[in-house]
């Protein structure tokens, strides 16, 4: 095992020291596409992932200096305020991943806040202002990514009553609901199940919810509520969003996986690793040994967080 200063990684168990770095005059803003998803992928799977690596995702932190790995320092990139993933008071999944991989490590965990959907990958992690991002899609290329440590996809929520429940985008009653579907700019991707709804005919019928948090003017938990209160019918929401706030809005919903399209070919699942940047092999090594070990512990924080979890297929790789 590569020796990481006085230690090896992961170090024996000890109390992890906590630090933050504020970006300042950080906003979110509408996203482009990002590039460079492994083009070995069909084209529909590659815009899917990037759609995700958007949505997942959190301008840079000028705070913070870039430079190469220290040895017990362990920094995170993370969003503020993007719940159920991570924020500035730490309640996050995220965080609580962060803490538990720090702590494993005996290391001093810094987070450097990431607030906006462009640039997480290309600038903040390759360019050295932090080391590891907590979720990444197995085969995105622009960082290292180690294997799965779950699997989850697009849902479809609806009230537990609701008259017709739809199970699949080929259900020709999609035509006819009020569907709320996160939506990103005109020149970026857009989410895979608004992807997959246009080839299927059904876009005027929509009710698009951002992914942008601007001044307190949305939410993530907006979509959800909206199936909540009447103002859709149904959404297609990224299971860990639904499945967190499906829990909190005070009414009984139903979260039904949504299938790969048969139409388009347009994938609804993904599997999700750590990433770090792809030259970083020994450290990410070191984060796979953290997962392999440590694997019972982070499904139970998934499970506590409402994400859904879907089996992770056996060919299942890291990048």
């Amino acid at each position: 095992m590569k020796e990481w200063g006085r230690v090896s990684y992961p170090p024996l168990l000890s109390s992890a020291k906590v630090g933050s770095i504020w970006g300042q005059g950080v906003g979110r803003s509408p996203a482009p596409a990002i590039p460079g998803v492994d083009c070995s992928m069909p084209q529909i799977h590659r815009l899917a992932v990037a759609a995700l690596a958007l949505l997942l995702t959190a301008a840079p932190a000028a705070a913070q200096q870039a430079g190469p790995m220290v040895p017990g320092l362990l920094r995170v990139c993370a969003d503020p305020d993007n719940m159920p993933f991570s924020n500035e008071a730490q309640e996050g999944f995220e965080n609580r991943l962060a803490t538990l991989l720090a702590t494993a490590w005996n290391s001093q965990l810094q987070y450097l806040w990431w607030a906006a959907p462009r640039g997480l990958f290309s600038k903040a992690l390759n360019g050295r202002y932090c080391d590891v991002i907590l979720q990444a899609p197995t085969g995105y290329d622009m960082a290292g990514v180690t294997r799965p440590y779950y699997r989850t996809g697009y849902v479809i929520v609806q009230l537990a009553d609701a008259p017709h429940k739809v199970t699949s985008l080929d259900d020709p009653a999609l035509k006819t609901m009020k569907i709320g579907i996160h939506l990103f700019s005109a020149d970026a991707e857009n989410t895979p199940p608004a992807m997959a709804l246009s080839a299927h005919g059904v876009v005027g019928n929509l009710v698009g919810f951002s992914t942008t948090f601007v001044g307190g003017l949305a939410r993530p938990e907006d979509i959800i509520k909206a199936v909540a209160d009447g103002t859709v019918d149904l959404a297609m929401v990224w299971g860990p969003l639904a499945g967190y706030y499906a829990k909190r809005v005070g009414a009984d919903l139903s979260l039904t996986p949504i299938p790969d399209d048969t139409l388009t070919s347009t994938p609804m699942a993904f599997s999700m690793g750590i990433a770090t940047r792809r030259r970083e092999r020994a450290f990410r090594d070191s984060l796979q040994h953290f997962l392999d070990t440590r694997q019972a512990d982070v499904t139970a924080l998934l499970t506590e967080y409402g994400f859904p979890l879907f089996p992770i297929p056996p060919d299942s790789a890291g990048s």
